[in-house]
């Protein structure tokens, strides 16, 4: 019962393939402890930016209730984003407005670009008023965009959500 003697390449084969593996096994773990922490910090990011919503609204909801007490109007603050939709086709668009149109990236019909409002954006919203509707979104218009429409980027590809 004599045992059959493994060919040497297949020793260093063998011995170089378990280094390897314990290297993978190493920087897994390195890796795991790595994502847990970022995980946390944009776990407690989040519950920070959750928080800060939750006071801007509470305290726009007691701005009004004080303006109610003493018989004033409460001016709603302006809205930082708009959400602007194309209306119209591209029959008889003169070049002015096309371009403009086409800086908006509303090329085709029905296609939405979310925009900042300052007053260049509404000097060019009221030049083409008439071929778009815009307004200030609400989350639940933005949450089912981006669930029907959205995409994430994942290894530098488009993945969609």
């Amino acid at each position: 019962a004599a045992m059959a003697k493994v060919p040497e390449h297949v020793l260093k084969k063998r011995k170089a393939q378990d280094a390897i593996a314990a290297k993978k096994a190493e920087e897994l773990a390195v890796q795991r402890k790595a994502n847990k922490t970022a995980r946390a910090e944009i776990y407690k990011k989040a519950k920070g930016y959750a928080k800060e919503y939750k006071d801007t609204e509470a305290q726009l909801v007691n701005m009004r209730r004080v303006a109610k007490k003493h018989n004033n109007f409460f001016m709603e603050p302006e809205p930082k984003v708009v959400f602007v939709v194309r209306i119209k086709g591209i029959n008889a668009v003169d070049p002015k407005t096309r371009k403009i149109l086409q800086l908006m990236r509303l090329r085709q019909i029905n296609n939405g670009v979310f925009m900042k409002v300052n007053s260049a954006s509404i000097m060019l919203l009221r030049l083409v008023a008439s071929y778009v509707t815009y307004g200030p979104p609400n989350l639940k218009t933005v949450r089912e965009l981006i669930y029907k429409r959205g995409f994430g980027s994942v290894n530098k590809q488009r993945i969609p959500i």
